[in-house]
């Protein structure tokens, strides 16, 4: 099978590329703090199915003094942090906008790593004689938006 290149692929592929650019460039440089706002708790509770979610970190103790993309994104690098921000909020808008969130959210197993990262990351002095292999959250139940004492929506 020989993959025929003709004008109107060529003009769809760069067209995407251009598009992409600009959105962005709009991102980072357009209104100010745009991309600030985008890392806000209260963006990420602008999509109601993550209310019960965001209700549960507001009662969660130390860790409500944090954003949710401290947890959910990887961060010990700026490129893997916003190329997860697009994979991560694009998986997410997809599944808002066609029905299909899933009766109660879970970690994917992508994201189970990035968490534990994160914790050992912000917990590194702590954690430095502890076996890290187990999950954080599987000890420290409480920190599971579920189990935080708020009252469960579904």
């Amino acid at each position: 099978m020989q993959l025929r290149i003709t004008k109107s692929l060529v003009l769809t592929i760069l067209s995407t590329v251009l598009g992409g650019l600009a959105i962005a460039a709009f991102m980072l440089v357009g209104p100010p703090k745009l991309l600030a706002k985008s890392e806000s708790p209260d963006f990420c509770a602008s999509c109601h199915v993550m209310g019960e979610e965001h209700a549960a970190w507001r009662h969660a103790g130390a860790h409500r003094r944090i954003r949710c993309v401290d947890c959910h994104l990887p961060n010990g690098n700026p490129v893997a942090h916003y190329v997860w921000k697009s994979i991560d909020g694009m998986k997410d808008v997809i599944s808002f906008n066609t029905g299909l969130v899933p009766e109660t959210i879970m970690l994917s197993p992508h994201g189970e790593r990035v968490v534990q990262a994160n914790c050992i990351r912000c917990h590194e002095a702590t954690v430095a004689r502890m076996d890290t292999t187990r999950t954080c959250w599987g000890c420290h139940r409480r920190l599971r938006h579920r189990l935080t004492g708020t009252i469960s929506f579904r």
